[in-house]
């Protein structure tokens, strides 16, 4: 195992009162890094207080966009115990983008190692009310200084920890969803499957508009014929119809969700059929009108469920379950972030505990 090298701050902060978290404005005394250079390959792991970090104008990153990044949660459970959901499935999922983006692949043992020295040092960071958590941002940034488009041959890797509240400051209630008809984020081939700067950038105009609108995010149709579901911006998106809760396949195109694995999982242990599959907009729309839409929710690992109580497509707008948050919605988060926080026994054994407090 690297051995990982840790300078510690001078001063160490406090946690803020966790009513006033926010979403990813706070950051903890500390963070993780590790370099990548052609022909020496990822070496340097150290964890030293969180910091600015010079770069020089030429770095790749701000010119070709090559980066990638993931985002997990750790959590305080009711007995005191530092725990975090599901680590190595994101950081398994953080080298598929890695391959994606053409940056060399990490030894995730030794960033799984150093992650959890670093939660392990930031633990008086998490914070205990429900909903809340202490939010985990793993990165890779390409720094060579060079304005020629190439492969980079060096790197940087950060984790850095925010604690953080609700990821809507509206609450757990259903949200109002515009599907977009214009914009495209993705096409199969590209970026889509990769979690990389450039698909949220790909997002903002769409989501801005949708905004002004009155709309809390979009949700993206394939790119070629504008008709089939994919995604929505932050999150992936499930149907439940005649009792059946369905979500689009993955086809290079939409994100593989690791809250979504966890959907998929836990509904079918319940008995419950779950299908991934290709599903149009207007297939929704018919449900709707035959009655048999019955639930729209989103999944992700900042906001766990999201349920969705109005779409607008082409100016028809309708409303799911009466606006109000659904039984399989509702079902679904408590039982994720009942396991997050230890109320829920782990059964599948996604929850690895970090420290006591």
């Amino acid at each position: 195992m690297t051995d990982i090298a840790v300078t510690l701050a001078d001063k160490r902060g406090t946690l803020p009162a966790e009513d006033k978290l926010g979403f990813g404005k706070i950051f903890t005394d500390h963070m993780f890094a590790m370099d990548y250079v052609e022909g020496k390959g990822w070496h340097n792991a150290r964890i030293v207080p969180y910091g600015d970090y010079d770069i020089s104008p030429a770095a790749m990153v701000l010119h070709y966009g090559q980066a990638i990044f993931e985002g997990m949660k750790a959590f305080r459970t009711e007995d005191n115990r530092i725990v975090m959901y599901r680590p190595m499935d994101h950081l398994k999922r953080f080298n598929n983008s890695a391959d994606i983006l053409t940056i060399p692949r990490m030894d995730i043992d030794v960033v799984h190692a150093g992650l959890r020295q670093l939660v392990e040092l930031e633990k008086h960071w998490v914070p205990k009310a429900l909903g809340t958590s202490l939010y985990i941002r793993p990165f890779v940034i390409s720094i060579d200084p060079y304005v020629g488009v190439k492969v980079a041959e060096q790197y940087t890797l950060f984790i850095i920890l925010s604690p953080v509240g609700a990821y809507y400051a509206s609450g757990f209630k259903p949200v109002k969803i515009k599907v977009e008809e214009h914009f495209a984020r993705a096409v199969k081939g590209g970026l889509g499957e990769a979690k990389t700067p450039a698909n949220y950038a790909a997002s903002l105009k769409a989501s801005e508009v949708a905004k002004e609108e009155g709309y809390t995010q979009v949700l993206w149709l394939d790119a070629i014929e504008k008709k089939y579901i994919e995604e929505v911006g932050t999150m992936n998106i499930f149907f439940k119809i005649n009792d059946e809760i369905i979500t689009p396949e993955l086809d290079g195109s939409i994100l593989n969700g690791i809250t979504r694995r966890s959907v998929l999982q836990v509904a079918k242990s319940w008995g419950m059929k779950a299908t991934e599959r290709r599903i149009s907009i207007a297939e929704v729309y018919e449900a709707h009108a035959k009655g048999q839409l019955q639930e729209v929710f989103g999944s992700g690992t900042a906001a766990v469920i999201s349920p969705v109580g109005e779409l607008s497509w082409k100016g028809k707008k309708i409303t799911i379950n009466n606006n109000q948050i659904g039984e399989t919605s509702q079902k679904l988060f408590d039982y994720i972030t009942g396991l997050q926080q230890g109320r829920v026994a782990d059964k599948f054994g996604w929850v690895e505990e970090v420290a006591k407090l």
